[in-house]
């Protein structure tokens, strides 16, 4: 039986897990003003919220499931005002079941209501970084978080730049093709299993997984280390995905491509990608193939479609009405008989 893609999105992270990425992964600095567990917190969406409205005493659309920021200007007004009506405003936010609390551009809290949130079980953050700068990196990284994801099965590999996504039938020659390319000087991002995130609206990026990395299983050999074998120079760990290559046997009963004016796409995520099925038969070069596909990509990329100019050149062909008789490419060779 094929396998069968897997999409999967995570619901939630926690607190301390979203604090320690930004600390370690993304390289924030960010310090705990309180001490406060946050392994029971939980963050359920990539949006960020900054609470003036609600300092100021409007609830009504407080989106209080958000990460919340505190920056120059929710820190200003709290300052501004009196003891009692700062603690009032305080309490307002506190109300609702917040995941934690960013104090940016390193703002301090009043240590009254530092303690009023950790009486109430909520985390409260402080980083040197100002609020728009420190606002773009964690919404980057709660999107990654919170993206869709595929699991795909074929191989991945960086050809001339752009992201090849090969698939077909268990045993058709998938790796064998990676390999060959890899073996070319392209490099190998998975193989076997390939997990598909989207970041953006048409943007899928694709990377293997953490047990298999870059092995890859070649049937009649084994597992093979491409890292250890090839070198850094042959793996990536993560490439945009572009182009799908589909391989199969070749079916004398089916419509094959053979001039490139009708596209075909596969929709993976929601995210159309262009489709090349290339069927095999005996002595087809694949792997030169794949390194066309990747090339003719990059031209269509920047504006060159070969479809396009042959049939511009058809058109004219059949405005000028000239003779069926095929006209040579070069009308006189100036004695060049090699």
């Amino acid at each position: 039986m094929p396998h069968q893609p897997k999409i999967f999105q995570k619901e939630s992270i926690t607190v301390a897990f979203m604090v320690e990425q930004l600390r370690h992964t993304v390289g924030l600095p960010v310090e705990a003003v309180n001490e406060v567990e946050a392994g029971n917190r939980l963050v359920v969406e990539s949006t960020l919220h900054r609470p003036g409205l609600v300092l100021a005493g409007f609830v009504e659309v407080f989106t209080h499931q958000r990460v919340q920021i505190l920056g120059n200007t929710e820190n200003a007004y709290l300052r501004h005002l009196d003891p009692a009506a700062r603690r009032a405003a305080f309490e307002t936010l506190l109300r609702f079941p917040i995941p934690c609390l960013f104090l940016t551009e390193n703002n301090e809290l009043d240590p009254v209501l530092v303690e009023m949130a950790t009486e109430r079980g909520v985390p409260v953050y402080r980083t040197p970084l100002p609020t728009v700068n420190f606002m773009t990196v964690l919404r980057d990284f709660l999107l990654d978080q919170f993206a869709p994801q595929q699991s795909i099965h074929g191989a991945l590999v960086d050809v001339y730049g752009i992201g090849l996504l090969i698939t077909g039938k268990a045993g058709i020659g998938k790796s064998e093709v990676a390999l060959d390319l890899v073996e070319r000087g392209h490099r190998l991002v998975a193989d076997d299993v390939v997990i598909v995130t989207k970041k953006d609206e048409q943007v899928l990026m694709g990377s293997g997984t953490d047990l298999v990395q870059h092995f890859m299983e070649i049937r009649g050999l084994g597992l093979i280390d491409v890292r250890a074998m090839f070198g850094i120079r042959a793996i990536r760990f993560q490439k945009r995905v572009e182009v799908v290559v589909s391989l199969h046997e070749w079916d004398p009963t089916e419509e094959y491509t053979r001039l490139g004016m009708v596209d075909e796409t596969r929709d993976i995520l929601g995210v159309a990608l262009p489709l090349v099925k290339l069927p095999i038969t005996p002595g087809k070069n694949v792997t030169v193939l794949c390194e066309v596909i990747a090339m003719n990509h990059l031209l269509r990329h920047y504006g060159y479609d070969p479809a396009e100019v042959f049939a511009e050149r058809l058109a004219e062909r059949i405005r000028q009405k000239k003779s069926d008789v095929p006209a040579r490419g070069i009308e006189y060779f100036e004695h060049d008989y090699e």
